[in-house]
């Protein structure tokens, strides 16, 4: 099977990894367009806040977009134009990839050995090389991580979670409301105890409110505590984690037993429960039963089976989705800070789910993408900039999407070319 990958959404960072040639300078992708200049083997693919990874069934990783924190793995030095341009990261030559994740400013690679590696410039501690380490322009081994075996690595704007092969979960970076359970000293920053107005938004304006948020959330950095280093989040260990995904600032986590526990912001109810006390504390799921999880900025949403039958053995899968709804990313009307069904999609069966800011994407098992939420720069990849309040299928062809992920404003598909 022949794979590639595909891109759409803002350009302005370079993250779309489109020649100029094809779009124009920094110009936006209204729908989703192959990336030239990448091997023909590759895997997967992650979407950082604005900049993007591919890895290859070899094991190398190739990054594109934004570079000012060192995040692309080649210094800071190239020009800005080059940023579009697909390369390879060098410093893991004696490294095979077997996974590789995003944030903002820093980019982190799994090992198949379980070992994990992080890349770029980060004051809040995500790089998880020890205190004061606040920037590594070539990969570096996170150390305290050295005799675990880690299947999975999720970032937010300033904190980190760490997934191993046997279920057990390790934080690093700001620990403020809980997001990183009992680490660190539990600092109540006001954010759960006011919840943002969450009226449906146009564009502009929702626009403007995300990145208002993001400003509040830096503007807040010197009040924030900092774990410098991984470590084990101690109220999981009788729990065996099986999926994590970190928003802006809050954190999902799913357990075997079907337990999904939230902590972090509760700004605009993306922890989804009632339940305002800090630390991680379990998501009001009534009878979803959550296989996989996803965080935007404000927003989080997770693929479950819902029973159809009094006796519990008919399932059927869908998305509940919960936090802002500004954009309609939702896909749903209903109370906002509750986990509620996205409405649209009953006759689909999604397989996963990823959060931008203001969008949202699915993957179905037959491969189609279906998008909601903001349209602004063509996030949505269906030739427009109008918001959709339900999911809306996205044309990409004959092509079939084996992953689609979402930046903050950019998303990325790895699809299988008939």
């Amino acid at each position: 099977m022949s794979l590639a990958v595909m891109s759409f959404g803002d350009g302005s960072q370079g993250a779309l990894g489109l020649p100029s040639s094809l779009l124009g300078v920094g110009a936006d992708a209204y729908e989703p367009t192959l990336v030239p200049g990448l091997p023909d083997d590759i895997v997967s693919v992650s979407a950082g806040h604005y900049h993007s990874l591919a890895v290859t069934a070899k094991g190398e990783v190739w990054t594109w977009g934004r570079n000012d924190e060192g995040q692309l793995g080649r210094g800071i030095r190239e020009p800005r134009h080059s940023w579009n341009e697909a390369r390879v990261v060098d410093g893991l030559t004696n490294v095979k990839v077997r996974a590789a994740f995003a944030s903002g400013v820093i980019s982190a690679a799994v090992g198949d050995d379980g070992s994990v590696w992080t890349w770029g410039r980060s004051k809040r501690g995500q790089l998880g090389h020890g205190k004061g380490v606040l920037e590594a322009f070539v990969p570096s081994r996170v150390e305290a991580l050295a005799k675990e075996d880690v299947v999975k690595v999720s970032l937010g704007w300033g904190h980190a979670l760490a997934q191993t092969a046997d279920g057990k979960l390790f934080g690093w970076g700001y620990s403020a409301e809980g997001r990183l359970g009992k680490l660190g000293e539990t600092v109540q920053l006001n954010s759960s105890s006011k919840l943002h107005n969450r009226r449906t938004m146009n564009p502009s304006e929702a626009h403007e409110v995300a990145d208002k948020l993001v400003l509040e959330s830096m503007e807040k950095e010197k009040d924030m505590p900092i774990i410098w280093e991984p470590q084990v989040i101690e109220e999981l260990q009788r729990l065996e984690v099986i999926d994590v995904s970190c928003g802006l600032d809050h954190s999902i986590i799913l357990c075997r037993d079907g337990t999904m526990l939230s902590g972090g912001s509760n700004t605009y109810g993306q922890l989804g429960r009632v339940n305002q006390d800090v630390g991680l504390l379990p998501v009001d799921l009534a009878s979803f039963h959550p296989q996989t999880v996803a965080c935007g900025l404000g927003h989080s949403l997770a693929v479950c089976d819902m029973p159809t039958s009094d006796d519990n053995t008919d399932l059927r899968k869908i998305i509940i989705s919960w936090g802002w709804n500004g954009s309609s990313q939702l896909g749903r009307s209903g109370l906002e800070s509750q986990p509620l069904a996205v409405e649209g999609l009953f006759e689909e069966i999604p397989r996963t789910v990823s959060c931008g800011r203001v969008h949202s994407l699915a993957v179905t098992d037959k491969g189609e993408l279906w998008a909601w939420g903001c349209g602004k720069n063509g996030r949505l990849g269906l030739g427009s900039s109008f918001d959709e309040p339900e999911p809306a299928l996205i044309d990409i062809g004959c092509h079939r999407v084996v992953q689609g992920v979402a930046g903050f404003d950019h998303n990325l598909l790895l699809v299988a070319q008939s």
